[in-house]
């Protein structure tokens, strides 16, 4: 078994998984002050993620630990070269925990709008950065012997900011179907409605995405080469379909499912036209960071991979046990009754 290819597949899941979880409370926020029309709603749509959303960046740290432990020079690299961008991404990522914990602490609605902004813009702006990074490692960064000759305004190409746009739409649609299924009454039906409404955008998106990513990437030469892993994008697409006609069947649980599976498959086809590639360089291949050149020794990788087959499978229990405990909808009456709530 090579263990350089059970780790990259484990890379590309966690980041997947990451992406899943955490683009609902992302998508959630993007829309709090669209679909939260007054401080009730607001707070039942925090409330709705509050008791996941901070377990879910348990998955960004790990994918940022394998990272670092499985391919430390794509660490270290990705690091300083993406320094400034990572850095507001971080910053984005406290701004919008320390936003959800604030929000109450005062009454005043000069505070309160404050902070419903700093929510909006604290998971608009990550969304975005998300994506314009995967968008830039998919095409590929401008590296060679010398290092990285890029800039923060160069990564603000067009099929960057394609690839942002295109997070921010998933997980916008994303976000709106978790307000719809988790909470009850005119907010629900809004939540589904605005669900509608932006899968149209997202459709004309993603449809700009999957072409241009032929003349600015070379992700589909991995398809060309086995056509048999077609079938992850072919699921995202069919999921993505999907999830509109499951809305127009009234089905908005089923429906989030679906918007689940869009995600994993729109990060797994990025994933497989990358392999044997972390980073590619735009400047010449052999400048490309790739799991045999930048990972760890076989030895770590053998301790890594007993430590992850004990763990993982430990977490995702744990996860599926705090997602059944919180199963139920959430309304105006238990929020403005418990002490504790957001």
């Amino acid at each position: 078994m090579d263990l350089h290819i059970v780790w990259f597949v484990l890379w590309g899941v966690l980041w997947a998984v990451y992406f899943m979880l955490d683009g609902f409370v992302l998508g959630a926020g993007m829309l709090h002050r669209v679909l939260g029309r007054n401080d009730s709603d607001r707070r039942v749509i925090i409330n709705s993620f509050g008791p996941v959303w901070d377990g879910n960046e348990v998955w960004l740290i790990t994918a940022g630990g394998a990272t670092f432990a499985a391919f430390p020079t794509t660490y270290a690299l990705m690091f300083s070269y993406l320094y400034t961008p990572l850095l507001l991404l971080l910053f984005g990522l406290i701004v919008r925990g320390v936003s959800f914990e604030f929000r109450s602490k005062e009454d005043g609605a000069a505070w309160r709008g404050g902070w419903d902004w700093a929510i909006v813009l604290s998971s608009f702006i990550p969304a975005l950065l998300f994506g314009v990074a995967f968008g830039n490692i998919f095409s590929g960064l401008p590296m060679d012997q010398a290092g990285y000759h890029g800039s923060l305004l160069a990564l603000l190409n067009p099929y960057g900011i394609v690839s942002g746009l295109l997070f921010v739409m998933l997980f916008a649609v994303h976000g709106a179907l978790y307000v719809a299924v988790k909470t009850t009454g005119d907010l629900s039906r809004r939540a589904e409605s605005l669900a509608k409404t932006l899968w149209v955008p997202l459709l004309l998106v993603a449809v700009l995405f999957l072409g241009y990513t032929n003349f600015a990437t070379k992700l589909y030469d991995n398809y060309l080469k086995a056509p048999v892993f077609l079938v992850v994008p072919l699921v995202a697409v069919g999921a993505l379909v999907g999830v509109r006609m499951l809305l127009g069947a009234g089905n908005a649980l089923t429906a989030f499912a679906a918007s689940c599976v869009t995600i994993l498959g729109v990060v797994g086809t990025g994933v497989i036209g990358l392999f044997p590639n972390l980073i590619p360089s735009s400047l010449d291949a052999l400048y490309s960071l790739t799991i045999y050149n930048s990972s760890s020794s076989d030895y770590t990788l053998k301790i890594m991979t007993t430590v992850a087959f004990i763990f993982v499978p430990i977490v995702i229990l744990y996860k599926i046990w705090v997602y059944r405990l919180f199963r139920d909808r959430v309304t105006a009456e238990a929020v403005a009754a418990d002490h504790e709530a957001y």
